[in-house]
C-alpha cells in the first residue's frame, strides 16, 4: 500500500520527455560517491536546459539559463545525496534518480530520487514531512539550523527547506511497502522554471 504526502505526481503523460539514472549505492563507500552525485546533478541540469524555450536573442538568456541550471543542480544534488545517504543497504536496492518535464502554464522540472528506507526510519521521516507540509518553512529552517547545531544530526531536513525557500520547489513523497521489510520512498521536487 502506498502513502503519498505533499505534491506528488504518480502518472506522467506518455509523450513527455524524461531522463532516469540508476545507481548501486553500496558498490562504493558513500564519501567516494559525493563527486559522482554532483556530476550526475550537473548532467541532469545540462540535459534539462536543452528543453527550455529561452530566446537566444534575448540579452537575459544567459542569466536565465544559469539561474535555472543552478536551481536544478541544487535540487538534484540534494535529492540524490539524501537517497544515497539514507538508503537501507541491507536491501541491496538500487537508487533511481531522474527528471521529468511537465508543460502546462509553464515548464516544470520534476526531479525525483527513489531509495529503500529502513522501517525504523519511516515514522521519523514521515513526522518531519507532516511538519514540513503545515509549517512556515522559513521558521522551520531556523529551528532546524538550531537543532542541527545542538544535536549534530545528519537528518536535519535543511536541504528540503532550502528547496522550498530558495527555489520555490513543491515537494512530495511516496512510500511503498515492497516486501515485509523493504520500504521504498520516492522524494519528488516540482521546480518551476
Amino acid at each position: 500500500m502506498a502513502q503519498i504526502f505533499g505534491n506528488f505526481i504518480e502518472q506522467f503523460p506518455p509523450e513527455h520527455d524524461s531522463l532516469e539514472l540508476t545507481f548501486t549505492p553500496d558498490s562504493r563507500p558513500i564519501k567516494q560517491r559525493w563527486r559522482n552525485n554532483r556530476l550526475s546533478a550537473h548532467f541532469l541540469a545540462d540535459y534539462f536546459s536543452n528543453f527550455l524555450p529561452i530566446d537566444e536573442d534575448d540579452p537575459t538568456h544567459a542569466r536565465q539559463l544559469k539561474e535555472t541550471q543552478a536551481a536544478v543542480v541544487f535540487v538534484a544534488n540534494e535529492l540524490l545525496e539524501n537517497a544515497m545517504k539514507f538508503n537501507d543497504g541491507t536491501t541491496h536496492s538500487k537508487v533511481r534518480f531522474g527528471i521529468h518535464f511537465v508543460e502546462e502554464d509553464q515548464i516544470t522540472a520534476v526531479l525525483f530520487a527513489t531509495n529503500s528506507i529502513s522501517a525504523a526510519g519511516v515514522d521519523k521521516f514521515q513526522a518531519f514531512i507532516q511538519e514540513l507540509l503545515v509549517c512556515d518553512p522559513n521558521e522551520l529552517y531556523v529551528q532546524q539550523v538550531e537543532k542541527s547545531a545542538e544535536e549534530n544530526s545528519e537528518a536535519s531536513g535543511l536541504g528540503f527547506l532550502t528547496m522550498i525557500n530558495d527555489y520555490s520547489a513543491r515537494l512530495g513523497w511516496k512510500f511503498v511497502q515492497e516486501m515485509p521489510n523493504t520500504i521504498t520512498v520516492t522524494a519528488m521536487a516540482l521546480l518551476p522554471v
